[in-house]
């Protein structure tokens, strides 16, 4: 498995196992995730946050956000990182089964294909506007 970050470096693999890119998902999604991952229930977190289960339940369905303080308090409980929970880039839950680690990997390869097709096609239709756009030129 390659564990080399964005900046080159390589990663030690159980840090490559925690840095999944999930800025995809929502904040709720994030949160809903790193609290499945750690084995706590809404109602354990939110007993351990001061909050009514109902809000974080709506914070996990993203209804609602929690202020910045509880995002940290949050984060330090499920044993993430806060930029994790608010834009998916950082550490997030360790994922110990390989297979979902792959899983992911597959759907961030699949969107990158897409991402790269998408960008070839803007490429050769930018290509024929320059022809059409020299072509009347000299005829001018």
């Amino acid at each position: 498995m390659d564990t080399g970050d964005r900046s080159g470096h390589t990663l030690r693999p159980d840090l490559a196992r925690r840095m999944i890119d999930a800025s995809d998902d929502t904040l709720g999604g994030r949160l809903s995730a790193a609290r499945d991952a750690s084995g706590i229930s809404q109602a354990d977190l939110a007993n351990r946050l001061g909050v009514r289960r109902e809000t974080l339940t709506a914070w996990e369905a993203d209804r609602a956000e929690p202020r910045s303080s509880r995002l940290i308090d949050i984060a330090g409980i499920l044993g993430v990182s806060p930029m994790w929970l608010m834009t998916g880039n950082g550490l997030g839950p360790a994922v110990d089964d390989e297979s979902l680690l792959l899983e992911a990997m597959r759907v961030e390869l699949a969107r990158l294909n897409e991402l790269h097709r998408e960008t070839g096609r803007l490429i050769d239709g930018l290509a024929r506007q320059i022809e059409r756009f020299e072509s009347v030129r000299l005829r001018r």
